[in-house]
């Protein structure tokens, strides 16, 4: 295919040319009715290019084919078979995929390092989750995906499994053995589903990790705007194979989706395909030998350690790592990563991305050059020869693999919409949660609704929080109290 083109853009480029006048949404009219002061901030191309994508970029019956053919061009860039834009993020994309594979009360396998937006699909569906044990290194208090071998023994427990999902890469760019891990789920005739939301890059660069695709699985979603050129919100799922049809795929993304789809973030993601394809594997290059350099400097600060492929990688751990997002382990400082963070923003505008008890990280790509890296390494042998400022590191109780894992007494969908109550942490011990509890970044839950709560989980968020950990999700953020089902309420 002529990845040249660009259907996205070139038809809101002649949109424009035609001078066409829209009585439809968007109500601002290209602009014409907003606040002036918006304008300032954003510009009037944001708002230019805001237009109705059916019966606007398109006609009313899409017979320009302009979305379709910008998805072809995707799928063939990626070596899929069907790919699908969706402008409500990987969210929805992995809840789609999810609900082609099972239906209510069905069952599916599922790594228990998945993020939240795996949690909600299982709230939605009532999918019934057979949680498959990631791999757990006690010493760096870091979880890998799960193994081939560790969903082969959850296919054996579990027969009526429908299908299985695994993230891969991590948010810390730990990589699962997915050709291994497709290679159990076909020999059995069932899907594999890979939560890909930090590989938009993978595709592109043959010295980066195998992705999805290449690997055999058989639905795919990627986040274009974590690892990629595209806007927030932005996603892909792709698609291969006879295990699911694609016109089932699309029909459960159509459930949950928008039917009024950004413009924008088509033509974001549109680009960035085309980019790639172009000069995808020179910029990912580029990329690559920029990490490599950033990494080695960033060794050489006392202090600091950068996880590499030595800690990662290896019996019981990770199958491979992505070496773009540079995660700094700040143990040798006796700082916490979350006083690090505040830190590094509050003094230098440097915003790291992920930031835990002894960790943080900085995420680099393609758009990365010798002035963003430059302010980062400036940035982080400051924050070494300032840590007094930021002693002592505050202590948080972060559990041992065992004492992590709680047991599932309830679907999650059950325990979410039963009758719930909102009790003090140090009275929850034994109660099962009603809610969902994750630290976020990078939103992977602690707590499940339906998981029987143990006070080492509990103690891990409670001095989590005092140190400075973000908990979006519960009703009580500070988490004094956690919503939990009212007592004497029937398991499924």
């Amino acid at each position: 295919m002529d990845h040249t083109e660009a259907p996205v853009l070139e038809a809101l480029a002649r949109y424009h040319e035609r001078g066409f006048l829209p009585f439809t949404p968007p109500g601002h009219k290209q602009g014409r009715g907003v606040d002036p002061e918006a304008r300032k901030v954003l510009g009037d191309e944001v708002f230019r290019a805001d237009v109705l994508a059916f019966g606007g970029l398109d006609d009313r019956l899409q017979s320009g084919k302009v979305l379709e053919r910008a998805e072809e061009l995707m799928a063939d860039a990626v070596r899929a078979e069907h790919t699908f834009f969706s402008t409500c993020g990987s969210s929805l994309s992995v809840k789609a995929a999810m609900l082609a594979v099972a239906g209510p009360h069905e069952t599916l396998l599922v790594g228990r390092d998945a993020h939240k937006s795996v949690i909600s699909g299982l709230i939605i569906s009532g999918v019934r989750p057979v949680w498959v044990e990631p791999r757990w290194d006690a010493a760096r208090h870091i979880a890998h995906p799960p193994s081939a071998d560790d969903f082969a023994r959850a296919f054996a427990d579990h027969p009526e499994a429908k299908g299985a999902l695994v993230t891969s890469p991590t948010p810390y760019g730990a990589c699962a053995d997915l050709a291994r891990i497709a290679e159990v789920c076909h020999r059995l005739r069932r899907p594999l589903i890979v939560d890909e939301a930090w590989g938009a890059h993978l595709p592109f660069c043959s010295a980066l990790p195998s992705w999805a695709m290449d690997a055999g699985a058989d639905v795919c979603v990627t986040s274009i705007h974590k690892m990629g050129g595209g806007l927030e919100q932005g996603s892909v799922f792709h698609l291969q194979g006879d295990l699911i049809d694609p016109a089932l795929l699309k029909s459960r993304a159509d459930l949950l989706g928008t039917t009024s789809p950004n413009v924008l973030l088509h033509a974001g993601m549109d680009a960035w395909r085309r980019h790639m394809a172009l000069h995808g594997e020179e910029l990912m290059g580029t990329a690559l030998r920029r990490a490599h350099t950033v990494r080695t400097e960033i060794e050489a600060i006392d202090g600091l350690h950068v996880d590499g492929h030595d800690d990662y990688v290896g019996p019981g751990l990770a199958a491979d790592i992505d070496p773009l997002p540079v995660v700094i382990d700040l143990t040798g400082l006796a700082v916490s990563g979350y006083r690090a963070a505040d830190w590094l923003r509050e003094r230098h505008g440097v915003n790291a991305h992920l930031a835990d008890h002894r960790r943080i990280s900085a995420q680099l790509t393609h758009a990365d050059d010798a002035s963003t890296t430059g302010a980062l390494l400036a940035a982080l042998r400051d924050l070494a020869d300032r840590t007094d400022e930021l002693r002592p590191a505050p202590e948080v109780a972060v559990p041992s693999p065992g004492e992590l894992r709680m047991d599932q007494s309830h679907l999650p969908r059950d325990a979410y919409f039963g009758s719930v109550e909102d009790v003090p942490l140090d009275s929850a011990v034994g109660r099962v949660a009603a809610e969902m509890v994750t630290p976020y970044p990078p939103g992977i839950p602690a707590v499940l609704p339906g998981e029987v709560l143990k006070r080492p989980v509990l103690d891990y968020l409670r001095t989590g929080v005092a140190a400075g950990m973000n908990l979006p999700d519960p009703a009580d953020p500070g988490l004094r109290t956690i919503r939990v089902l009212v007592e004497g309420t029937r398991a499924d």
